[in-house]
């Protein structure tokens, strides 16, 4: 995986970025690969803030896996700083390659490297390989999300 890069996405991405959330059961419902306008303003949003670390994954000039990550200060676990990670998605081809570790490994490092006493990620239910792939990397199912669409 010497041919990887791992680097900071940019708005020359996105349409990338956009086509890998969409490629998927869930994302086919949910993501419109075809109007990138939404997701421009949504990445200028990130982009500003310096709490989001939208990465992306490239090999041989093409992006090939993504990931969110955001570091998010807070009170409890007695002023802790946590991150959460979103959005990992790993092109249909790359995938059982290692890369989804690589990212996630990225995404643990860099979390510690900010402060962070902890980092968490949700999946949806459905997702039950994704599911085995975090326990195997040492994330444990210790609690139930919850979602209201708005």
């Amino acid at each position: 995986m010497s041919d990887l890069d791992i680097r900071r996405a940019t708005a020359e991405d996105l349409a990338e970025i956009v086509a890998l959330l969409a490629d998927d059961p869930l994302g086919a419902q949910r993501e419109s690969p075809d109007d990138l306008t939404p997701y421009r303003a949504a990445f200028r949003r990130l982009a500003d803030d310096p709490n989001q670390h939208m990465r992306v994954a490239v090999r041989a000039e093409r992006v090939v896996g993504t990931l969110q990550l955001t570091v998010i200060p807070g009170l409890s676990r007695r002023g802790s700083t946590r991150s959460v990670i979103e959005g990992v998605r790993i092109h249909a081809d790359e995938r059982g390659s290692g890369l989804g570790t690589r990212l996630i490994q990225w995404a643990v490092d860099e979390s510690r490297r900010q402060g962070c006493q902890l980092v968490q990620l949700t999946s949806d239910v459905s997702r039950t390989d994704a599911h085995r792939f975090y326990e195997r990397l040492g994330f444990v199912a210790s609690h139930v999300g919850f979602k209201l669409a708005l």
